[in-house]
């Protein structure tokens, strides 16, 4: 056999291989591992998406946003603004002097609008998260806004209390029980919604 006659032969062999690996690992992987994971797992596969009372996309159980009102509870602190395109957490120090001040703002703000004192603030309304988006907060936290969120509705702490419940997830032995701000949301706007249905009828 020649030289050209087996370099020849080995580029065929090559690229049969080649399309062979791309028509497994580039068609048809992906098409079996999209499928069995739409199957098996279908509100994780499309992004673990929440809905309002109207059906409408609200947001997804695994990114938090920030409330703007004192009906809502409110979660972590964000060094980025909850932007899901630019998480980050803010790369300070314990030592840092700009940590300390933006900590100390914060508890001060807390004090005000939840009358919470200093050495009674869950730490996770104090701190951000790695991340910038993290959706949850401790049950602590969410009871520590409690108070405020059934006075600004009108609606019994223990109601309230109830929904924090409803809306705490518990990972078992791989983690600590962790409160998803959007969902407790969405549940006590869904309840404003239909105590105002209530008294129109």
């Amino acid at each position: 056999m020649t030289a050209s006659l087996m370099t020849r032969t080995s580029l065929l062999a090559s690229l049969r291989l080649m399309v062979v690996l791309a028509a497994l690992l580039g068609l048809f992987y992906p098409f079996v591992i999209t499928t069995l994971s739409g199957v098996l797992f279908p509100h994780q596969a499309t992004g673990s998406l929440l809905y309002d009372s109207q059906g409408n996309v609200v947001g997804s159980a695994l990114v938090g946003q920030p409330f703007q009102g004192m009906q809502y509870f409110h979660g972590r602190p964000s060094a980025a603004d909850y932007a899901p395109k630019g998480v980050s957490g803010s790369n300070l120090a314990p030592s840092h002097p700009g940590l300390h001040e933006r900590a100390l703002n914060e508890a001060r703000m807390l004090q005000a609008r939840d009358g919470i004192s200093l050495g009674a603030i869950p730490v996770d309304l104090l701190a951000a998260s790695g991340s910038g988006i993290d959706p949850h907060i401790t049950p602590a936290a969410a009871q520590a806004q409690a108070a405020r969120v059934s006075r600004e509705r009108g609606m019994p702490l223990a109601d309230v209390e109830h929904a924090i419940q409803a809306a705490t997830e518990y990972p078992g032995w791989f983690g600590e029980p962790a409160v998803n701000v959007l969902q407790l949301n969405l549940a006590l706007d869904e309840w404003a919604l239909n105590a105002r249905s209530s008294i129109n009828e």
